[in-house]
């Protein structure tokens, strides 16, 4: 919805603008700034509950503190964080996951609809030509963009961690930590993995959204703010002299 929103924003205020994937490079990014401002307390809250251990000594042995912050469920996960350390507590790591999500979503779109104006004309319906436009799109964004996604998830980790190991406070500074402590492979640990998740489900998300809007014969996006701006061009008064 936001990526449609700002698309047209941008072509309303720029209406003799270029048109072109640069439009979907700038709209994407932001609409990926946007649901990452509305949806990253939940995400934090899935990272924590997925590294909270019980009371596993072998665990304990591995630098990972057990006697705090156990969680019992999302609403306990909230509240205990909240309490913590308020509404920056429910944020923490929300700056490398901008950074991240901005060229991701950003890139996304931008190889998707680069994609797919070098198909023919008789296969921009193909379901199959869709989903490998939407998988060569969430690859390549994952792959330039998956070092942030790391940072990310230890920033918002690292107090179930030993209280040894070195706080982690900037994103620039996080990337160079990981990378001597833990070496530079470190930053790609799990891509390989993640492609199993992401790609897939970029591909199908736009190839369902693609569909969905042809099924409920939504006008072609660019439809309607051709008509705002040529209604805006014809209501101005003409100057004379």
């Amino acid at each position: 919805m936001s990526y449609e929103q700002y698309r047209r924003w941008i072509i309303l205020t720029y209406p003799d603008g270029e048109r072109g994937p640069v439009l979907d490079l700038v709209a994407g990014s932001l609409s990926g700034g946007t649901a990452v401002l509305f949806t990253y307390p939940l995400d934090l809250v899935r990272t924590k509950l997925a590294y909270q251990v019980v009371g596993s000594p072998k665990l304990k042995l591995q630098g990972i503190m057990t006697n705090e912050q156990i969680y019992k469920g999302i609403v306990d996960c909230f509240l205990k964080t909240y309490k913590e350390a308020g509404i920056r507590g429910l944020y923490r790591g929300v700056a490398p996951s901008l950074y991240g999500i901005f060229p991701y979503a950003g890139l996304k779109f931008y190889f998707y609809e680069e994609m797919k104006r070098y198909v023919p004309l008789e296969q921009k319906n193909s379901i199959m030509v869709k989903l490998v436009c939407g998988s060569v799109a969430g690859l390549l964004g994952q792959t330039f963009t998956y070092p942030l996604d790391v940072v990310r998830r230890q920033m918002q980790v690292q107090r179930l961690l030993a209280s040894n190991n070195p706080e982690m406070k900037g994103t620039m500074e996080s990337l160079i930590l990981i990378a001597k402590k833990q070496g530079w492979k470190q930053l790609f640990s799990g891509l390989s993995i993640n492609y199993l998740k992401v790609v897939p489900s970029v591909a199908i998300g736009f190839t369902v959204y693609d569909l969905m809007k042809a099924y409920l014969r939504v006008p072609s996006r660019d439809e309607p703010v051709k008509e705002v701006v040529t209604s805006k061009r014809s209501t101005q008064p003409s100057i004379r002299s």
